[in-house]
């Protein structure tokens, strides 16, 4: 590659996104709310969608009370029109599409095989974790792709798991579908690169643990000790700790910017060296 074919920024490997319009679906959770406050602070304007509305739209207010430029959109991850509807709001107010963070996603309750075999764990909700994760991923980028394609530019970030390479007890679905995102994450920048040039990433993070409100009962107790599953997640972490949700910003504005004008197709583990760790 010649230096004129570099894209412009790129030896500047600056983590500045001043102009640029973000979306992150799922945006007022403990995790998707820490990366879009993280978006805003590098200087983008961003959308916070949400099928919760008023939560959207108090996220919005925060961000805007730190002197960022910011939206709600209300829409659902599993439901095609009110994605389209969400897509044509932002282009009708910000006029581009820049980087899309899907940050929705979860376990859900009965899907969970502590203490039961696989087999007993009911189909339809292995299909309800699997459509949240993993089909509230690839509907909206393939929404907001399209304009990306139509750009030539723009950035994806997707959200994976520890649980996507290695089986840790009781989350069968959850894995299955976030197993499927790395996939997915890898085919969709190869594809958009190759039909729409080198402007277009896909990338994803991969968190270690982070204590959440989906999984709050799972690794705390009341009075906030470990339960013996946090227990052994943090004596497998060689950091020997879970996470704080601002540790993934870095890793997010890094891979949104400039400075990753070459990086497509990976999985950034931000772990604290849990997948790293052997056991022995």
């Amino acid at each position: 590659m010649t230096a004129s074919q570099v894209p412009n920024g790129a030896s500047g490997a600056s983590f500045d996104l001043t102009g640029r319009v973000a979306v992150v679906t799922g945006g007022y959770g403990v995790l998707g709310g820490s990366m879009a406050t993280a978006l805003a602070a590098a200087g983008a304007r961003v959308a916070i969608l949400g099928r919760r509305r008023a939560e959207a739209e108090a996220k919005v207010a925060e961000l805007q009370a730190a002197g960022a430029e910011a939206m709600a959109l209300a829409a659902d991850v599993l439901d095609e029109g009110s994605l389209r509807a969400a897509r044509d709001a932002l282009l009708a107010g910000w006029g581009r599409v820049d980087i899309l963070l899907n940050a929705a996603g979860g376990n859900v309750a009965r899907a969970r095989t502590d203490g039961r075999p696989a087999y007993d764990m009911p189909m339809d909700a292995f299909d309800e974790v699997l459509r949240l994760n993993l089909h509230g991923t690839i509907l909206p980028s393939m929404i907001f792709a399209e304009v990306m394609g139509r750009q030539r530019a723009g950035c994806i970030v997707n959200i994976s798991s520890m649980a996507a390479t290695q089986a840790l007890s009781g989350v069968l679905g959850y894995s299955v579908a976030k197993a499927a995102i790395d996939n997915f994450t890898r085919w969709l920048a190869v594809d958009m690169a190759r039909k729409f040039g080198g402007g277009i990433r896909v990338n994803a993070i991969a968190p270690g643990f982070f204590v959440a409100a989906q999984n709050r009962g799972v690794l705390l107790t009341e009075d906030g000790s470990y339960t013996p599953r946090a227990q052994a997640i943090v004596a497998r972490t060689p950091m020997g700790r879970f996470g704080s949700a601002a540790e993934l910003d870095g890793a997010l504005q890094f891979l949104c910017s400039d400075a990753a004008s070459f990086v497509t197709g990976v999985v950034l583990p931000v772990d604290g060296g849990f997948s790293a760790d052997t056991g022995v």
